[in-house]
């Protein structure tokens, strides 16, 4: 460049490279990863998918299917996906299609891993003891659909092919293994008369309304001793990432959004997330492990706290917050 010569500014940029800088732009429903080799080959790495000999391509392949599941009519843009690809549950989604693909280091882990959980949580459903016969036959009845054996070839009607990552993997298996559960109840009581009384006189009703066995008895009692943990934990959070935590649970802010009002930048607001969340998890489980009255809570019980809590328990993030920000400034007026 000669010296003296000013620069000449380029071109304005269009809406839709303002829209792509923003990350505001739409992705497409046909190819939801177009562009994003550089990522996929970081999530294959955090979801350690190769410990598996898991395939880049398998896993992309899924992550798609997740993004897909996640798109609603009015779209999704680069920023949001950015944002749901970092809340899943990347190592029980390559454990997943690592199974699906019926590659047999996974299946052994699998096996191993979620066998005993699956009869406690038989167990829970059937009120019986997870040694018993019925709890055994209703977890191990999951693992020729999980197996994909239905039809006589491996992994082609793999049950796996419906895990997202949404969810942890053991949140998944309880649902399925209870809907599993409440469908056998059904098909059961279609085939029994609806029209013969029983020895007492009274005529069965129909199988639709029939009350259906319920879940673990003590699902209550953990979903309260979770929520109790859970502000407690946030008791102990500093008042900065509170904040971020308001901003992106209760206020749905992008990290473009929240980067922006808080002064930093993306990746920034990411890995302070990543952090909080990882702080809150230790802090809950520590103070599940103090959990009074009643006996010492077992590692077992305290998942399952966890795992109540994500499926779908309306806890008020919000009202958590400002609650515990109330409650500190209560104290911040009494000190002065």
């Amino acid at each position: 460049m000669q010296v003296g010569k000013k620069s000449v500014p380029g071109p304005p940029m269009d809406e839709k490279a303002k829209r792509r800088e923003n990350g505001a732009e739409q992705v497409m429903a046909e190819t939801p990863l177009r562009g994003c080799e550089e990522l996929v080959l970081r999530l294959h790495e955090e979801a350690r998918a190769a410990r598996w000999g898991l395939e880049i391509e398998v896993l992309s392949s899924a992550l798609e299917r997740a993004v897909r599941k996640r798109m609603n009519p009015s779209g999704l843009t680069i920023a949001q996906r950015e944002e749901f690809l970092s809340t899943l549950h990347l190592e029980d989604l390559a454990l997943a299609q690592a199974c699906a693909a019926g590659l047999e280091t996974a299946w052994e882990f699998f096996v191993e891993t979620y066998r005993p959980y699956l009869r406690s949580a038989a167990a829970a459903i059937l009120r019986a003891s997870s040694a018993s016969a019925e709890a055994c036959e209703l977890a191990d009845s999951l693992f020729a659909e999980l197996y994909g054996l239905a039809d006589g070839k491996t992994g082609e009607r793999s049950l796996f092919r419906y895990f997202h990552g949404r969810s942890s993997m053991k949140t998944w298996l309880r649902a399925v293994l209870a809907q599993r559960h409440i469908d056998a109840v059904r098909v059961a009581r279609r085939f029994e008369s609806l029209d013969e009384p029983d020895g007492d006189g009274k005529v069965r009703e129909p199988a639709d309304k029939v009350v259906l066995p319920v879940g673990d008895p003590h699902r209550d009692r953990y979903i309260s001793l979770f929520q109790v943990a859970l502000g407690a934990a946030l008791e102990k959070i500093e008042l900065r990432d509170r904040e971020r935590l308001r901003l992106y649970y209760v206020e749905e802010r992008t990290l473009a959004e929240i980067g922006k009002k808080l002064g930093e930048h993306e990746s920034s607001v990411s890995r302070n997330l990543e952090r909080i969340r990882r702080e809150m998890k230790a802090n809950v489980e520590e103070c599940l492990k103090k959990a009074a009255p009643g006996p010492r809570l077992s590692e077992e019980q305290i998942s399952l706290c966890f795992e109540y809590a994500a499926e779908d328990v309306p806890i008020d993030l919000g009202k958590l917050l400002k609650s515990r920000e109330a409650g500190t400034l209560q104290k911040g007026k009494q000190n002065v």
